[in-house]
């Protein structure tokens, strides 16, 4: 429930914080709440996905994304992410999310995210997001940054491991079935 409530903020409070192109960090600090923790008395791994939906939803509210995209009846969608834990966030503690594209493919856009502690990562995740059409249809990045809203600064490389990582992570195409090593 709580998350709905970050949500919420979220969509509240986007016109009063700085605006960001859609190629810069977006940044957000957050604080680890009781319902965030599971038996363990740390921040539940399900947790940190949700709040990278939502600091992306962030990034893209302040660069006035979300709002062109929503016009053309457009919407992101998670088709992959990766995610490492370093350390543990515990009750109360505050930490910084990070945001940012790095970069893109023929199919989807990538995204690091960070959550981050004085300086230091804790947990980092990447994200492979495709864009779907409200009236059926897949959008390239290609058509996302023509359409949707222009790309300021250099267009970033996407890594050679975030390549492979997407490659090797794909599921079979269409109805074909997926491999078993069972």
């Amino acid at each position: 429930m709580n998350l709905w409530f970050r949500v919420a903020f979220a969509l509240i409070t986007w016109r009063f914080r700085s605006k960001l192109d859609w190629s810069q960090v977006g940044k957000r600090s957050y604080r680890v709440w009781p319902s965030d923790l599971d038996i363990f008395r740390h921040m539940n791994n399900g947790k940190f996905l949700a709040l990278f939906d939502i600091s992306r939803l962030d990034l893209a509210l302040r660069s006035g994304a979300w709002q062109h995209w929503k016009k053309l009846g457009w919407y992101p969608v998670v088709v992959a992410e990766t995610i490492t834990f370093r350390k543990s966030l515990m009750p109360w503690q505050k930490f910084d999310m990070e945001s940012k594209v790095i970069g893109w493919d023929d199919l989807a856009f990538y995204f690091d995210q960070r959550m981050v502690v004085n300086g230091e990562i804790y947990t980092q995740g990447i994200v492979r997001v495709r864009f779907l059409k409200r009236t059926r249809g897949i959008l390239s990045p290609a058509e996302v940054i023509e359409q949707g809203g222009d790309w300021h600064g250099p267009i970033p490389v996407l890594p050679e491991w975030v390549k492979n990582w997407a490659a090797d992570s794909a599921l079979p195409k269409g109805k074909e079935p997926a491999p078993s090593n069972w």
